[in-house]
């Protein structure tokens, strides 16, 4: 079981609602944070990316250094990195930190030529991903790799500092999302850990046994695909108090936002999310939906809302469907670290395998 946070690397402050404080984005701050996360529970914390948001990468290598046992949970987009720059760069930072990075691979919605890359189709798009985490592998675990795919080549490739090596552990482990058909069908064979966003129980269900089947389709060379949900958790000492709270946020947001027209969001995955409220504004025991309406997009749309033992509930929940990876995070950032660390991971870490 792994339960990773979340740092809002963001330029502008009060991202989610997050205080809006001087040196939001400083790295005292994110330092602040990381060690937070650190000291209360946290195995680590995904740090998002995105072009005119902080290099992900660079901020991740700062914190590494600041920290003991943090562990980067690193966005990075093919596209954006060359496959052999990514795997020296990621290699040394590995080697660098006794073999603390976590990597996340991202295929979305970017400002793609604002940093000289090009959008194909989605079928374009996620074959090269493909390409992008095989040779990354191969670079990260082989000598002298030549490579010439559709997208990206090498040859005579050596990367000289390599990731550490553990049980179970040849490499820095490859989280990635999406839930299109194309998609799907990468993270099936290539991926380490497939994250969704969340989803009630029969959906996630739904799309674990999909994956199942197409890593028996389609063959997959690896260990068995894990799976991880990235989810906003709001946890208050009683379940009245969190869903006063919950609800005050989201009228809130519906003050400063209005209505969001769902055919803003085009990947998959969050039209999926976005669909949910029509089924209703609370789904399974405590997901809420209404966020989503509101302009709560990504892990913001569903929130799981209660007690630390109601929401320890229903990850257990989602845990016996076979997520074993869970993201979680609520704003105020600082208050919400220590909150959710001291009140809830004990509740789940009781029950970890």
């Amino acid at each position: 079981m792994t339960f990773l946070w979340y740092l809002p690397n963001q330029v502008d402050p009060g991202h989610r609602g997050d205080d809006a404080v001087a040196g939001h984005n400083s790295l005292e701050r994110l330092t602040e944070l990381a060690r937070l996360a650190e000291d209360h529970g946290w195995g680590g914390a995904l740090i998002g990316t995105g072009w005119g948001r902080p290099d992900t990468f660079t901020v991740a290598t700062a914190l590494a250094a600041r920290t003991t046992t943090f562990q980067p949970l690193v966005a990075i987009r093919p596209g954006y990195w060359q496959p052999a720059h990514f795997a020296s760069a990621a290699g040394t930072l590995d080697q660098l930190t006794g073999g603390r990075l976590l990597v996340n691979i991202v295929s979305g919605q970017d400002n793609l030529a604002a940093y000289g890359d090009s959008e194909g189709d989605q079928a374009q798009r996620y074959a090269r991903t493909r390409e992008f985490l095989q040779l990354v592998r191969r670079l990260w675990t082989e000598e002298d790799v030549s490579y010439a795919g559709e997208y990206f080549s090498v040859t005579g490739s050596t990367v000289a500092t390599r990731p550490v090596v553990r049980q179970g552990r040849p490499h820095p482990r490859l989280y990635f999302g999406g839930a299109s058909d194309a998609a799907q069908r990468v993270a099936a064979t290539d991926a380490d850990v497939q994250l969704f966003w969340g989803e009630p129980l029969d959906g996630i269900a739904e799309r674990i046994s999909r994956l199942r089947s197409l890593e028996s389709e389609l063959g997959r060379e690896h260990p068995p695909l894990e799976f991880g949900l990235r989810i906003t958790t709001l946890v208050r000492d009683t379940t009245e108090q969190a869903w006063t709270d919950a609800e005050a946020k989201v009228a809130t947001m519906a003050e400063a936002a209005g209505f969001r027209d769902r055919r803003w969001f085009k990947a998959v995955g969050q039209q999926r999310l976005l669909e949910l409220a029509e089924r209703g504004d609370v789904l399974d025991d405590n997901l809420y939906t209404a966020p989503g309406k509101y302009g709560g997009g990504g892990a913001g749309t569903t929130w799981l809302v209660g007690s630390p033992d109601d929401v320890a509930k229903s990850l257990r929940k989602y845990q016996d469907l076979g997520v074993t990876h869970f993201i979680l995070s609520d704003t105020p950032y600082r208050e919400e670290t220590v909150r959710v660390g001291d009140q809830l991971l004990p509740l789940l870490q009781e029950t970890a395998p």
